[in-house]
């Protein structure tokens, strides 16, 4: 009987760090895996000291005891608590050839590498722009070669 006891503690011990993982520290952490080991374990050592039968119960009964848990959490809030609620509220600047702002052969300065996405500012405004070629590194002078929908095709004017 004292390793029931001890089989009890140690499936308690890795809920509650299962818990400790999902809501206090997310990932794969030392909690994540010290209740899976204890959970294991306790398990394991059910089905050695006291038999096949009172190993499947344990495991069936750990099984459901998981799953109250998850359950309870899920109708409980608490996932959306602990979930980012933030929304992004920025935007591209579409650029179209028939807006008259831009035109091919524009020239303007890489702001960010071009890898081959980037940031360029010409005429004072920042664009999304993307090489044509090859990569364009940071304060490079470029020029437009192509307007798309919502980007600028550019290749260094060195070249």
């Amino acid at each position: 009987m004292e390793s029931l006891g001890i089989v009890i503690f140690l499936i308690i011990l890795g809920i509650l760090l299962f818990l400790v993982e999902f809501l206090v520290v997310p990932g794969i952490t030392i909690a994540g895996i010290g209740g899976a080991i204890s959970i294991i374990t306790g398990i394991a050592l059910s089905f050695y000291y006291q038999g096949p039968t009172t190993g499947l119960i344990v495991l069936i009964c750990t099984a459901v005891l998981i799953g109250i848990t998850v359950v309870f959490m899920l109708k409980a809030g608490t996932w959306r608590r602990l979930m980012l609620n933030k929304a992004v509220e920025g935007k591209v600047d579409f650029v179209r050839m028939d807006e008259g702002r831009l035109k091919i052969g524009d020239k303007g300065k890489a702001i960010t590498r071009l890898n081959p996405m980037g940031k360029v500012m010409i005429s004072d405004e920042y664009y999304e722009a993307k090489a044509q070629d090859k990569l364009i590194d940071q304060n490079t002078e470029v020029e437009i070669v192509k307007i798309e929908s919502n980007r600028l095709i550019v290749k260094p004017l060195n070249t």
